[in-house]
């Protein structure tokens, strides 16, 4: 298959859609005695523990997910304590609760069914505290696997084209997919998963980076096959998905790429057995960069997406005064966000709470596909149903301008409800905001890869969201949709867009954690 190949991506686009036939009619049921295991275990690979009580940043939630660290910096160089920190803060286990099929075991960012299909390896050079390798991150046990000795810095530039955040980092962090650990619950729709889990993990790492010091840049132009060979993945079962290069050094000179031979490590299997849906593998091929030169052509192509002509009474943000602003650091906010299952649909919010909101979560984000100042894949489209300084409605939010346009004015939970696939959650909530995209423009400007970005874009934006909900002590949850209703309500405006990803905001009806 070919990145430039765009069929894939409509294929597999349109063929996961979900309407209300098709989740009538889909006799999936969930095996929990086949659930998979939550943690990837390497059995016979010694721990090498982090710290539990790495000192925290102290720094306010709302600056550090806004906050870029200049990637100029020389020598911000993480030690131990700092990867510690934003491997647990990013991907650790925060709560956990019983459960009919066994143990949950909730982490720092939001994830699909609480399944987490996301893992983590790192790859460094020598550093304060840590020979340089190639690890793999366990939360169960807050510990790092050695799974290579050396430093293979050197192939993860080459494997990028040199992008120079990765090629002066001292150390990056990988981000992988396992599909059944997803698709157990979701099928062949885990693909779309895939971004948004990574995403609000993303937001997470971002934020704690930034509040450490250390600059951090989302990398999604690499030779799959490159880096999927450094980690040793069985790529039937998990593929990487990106790279976050990690602080920065002032040397010249990277190691040579080195030899990375099979390592054929024993893993616990995941499940008795394990259900394959061709659909995400193909998709996955179809957007994979086979290289060095492929990923350059690719990160060159790149341009801003400009949206249409405002049409409507604007609202201009109302962002919360700096002295008014909550102070929680990320990592108190972090500790206690959850996914809200509840809203009290008597209570509102303030335009100036979701101003925050909307304008810390938009500012930009530190990613290789999103070059342009300004430039963003995802437009917001909002249904308001309880914020004070907002008439109820449907709204376009123009994120360079910071205004909402007003497209149409109207009580609508119930349509609310529905779209969010039946669901009490959007109709109860203060606000709904859904993620559109213009996907045709994308696919041809990116090919198949794009279809990983805009969705690794919503999903990181919609963490950010996330994080300054509850840093406003507000609740947030991620849902699914029916995708060609969300267009139809949106439109004329939203004609010819498709549905990436929806999040909804409110209060919770029982009190979140302190």
């Amino acid at each position: 298959m070919n990145n430039s190949d765009i069929q894939a991506a409509w294929k597999y686009h349109d063929g996961t859609k979900h309407s209300h036939w098709s989740i009538r009619n889909n006799p999936h049921l969930l095996d929990w005695a086949n659930r998979p295991l939550p943690f990837k275990i390497y059995p016979k690979i010694k721990p090498l523990p982090l710290s539990r009580d790495v000192p925290q940043t102290r720094v306010a939630a709302l600056s550090a997910i806004s906050e870029l660290v200049p990637s100029s910096r020389a020598d911000s160089v993480p030690d131990l304590q700092d990867l510690a920190r934003i491997l647990y803060f990013s991907a650790g286990i925060t709560k956990q609760r019983a459960n009919p099929g066994g143990e949950i075991y909730f982490r720092a960012a939001a994830c699909t069914g609480a399944l987490y299909e996301i893992e983590l390896y790192v790859v460094t050079g020598d550093l304060p505290n840590l020979d340089a390798g190639v690890y793999h991150f366990n939360p169960a046990d807050v510990s790092l696997r050695f799974l290579r000795k050396g430093d293979f810095r050197g192939n993860l530039a080459q494997a990028t084209a040199m992008e120079p955040a990765v090629a002066h980092a001292p150390a990056t962090i990988i981000c992988t997919g396992t599909y059944w650990r997803n698709a157990w619950k979701y099928q062949a729709r885990t693909y779309r998963h895939f971004g948004w889990d990574n995403g609000t993990l993303l937001a997470n790492m971002l934020a704690v980076s930034a509040a450490s010091g250390l600059p951090a840049e989302i990398v999604l132009g690499f030779v799959d096959t490159e880096v999927n060979r450094v980690l040793d993945l069985d790529t039937r079962r998990e593929v990487s998905l990106c790279l976050v290069p990690i602080g920065r050094t002032s040397e010249s000179s990277l190691p040579e790429p080195k030899e990375a031979p099979a390592l054929g490590l024993e893993t616990i299997p995941l499940s008795q057995r394990e259900i394959e849906y061709p659909a995400m593998l193909e998709m996955h091929d179809s957007s994979s960069l086979a290289s060095v030169e492929e990923v350059a052509q690719w990160r060159g192509k790149q341009q801003v997406f400009p949206t249409s002509a405002p049409a409507g009474e604007a609202v201009r943000l109302q962002r919360l005064p700096e002295e008014e602003q909550p102070k929680d650091t990320i990592e108190q906010v972090i500790l206690r966000r959850g996914s809200t299952r509840t809203f009290d649909k008597v209570a509102s919010i303030t335009l100036a709470q979701l101003s925050t909101i909307l304008g810390y979560a938009t500012r930009g984000l530190p990613a290789d596909f999103l070059k342009a100042p300004g430039a963003q894949l995802n437009d917001l489209y909002l249904i308001v149903h309880a914020v004070h300084g907002l008439k109820p409605g449907a709204y376009f939010f123009r994120h360079e301008q910071k205004t909402l346009e007003l497209l149409k004015e109207g009580k609508f939970r119930a349509e609310a409800r529905h779209l969010g696939l039946d669901q009490e959650l959007p109709a109860d909530a203060c606000v709904d905001i859904f993620f559109l995209a213009d996907l045709k423009r994308i696919l041809e400007q990116y090919g198949n890869r794009g279809y990983r970005a805009v969705q690794l874009e919503a999903g990181a934006i919609g963490g950010r969201i996330y994080l300054a909900a509850y840093g406003q002590h507000l609740g947030a949850t991620g849902l699914t949709f029916f995708d060609d209703d969300v267009i139809n309500f949106f439109s004329p405006h939203a004609r010819d867009k498709s549905a990436i990803f929806l999040l909804a905001i409110g209060r919770p009806l029982k009190r979140e954690p302190l």
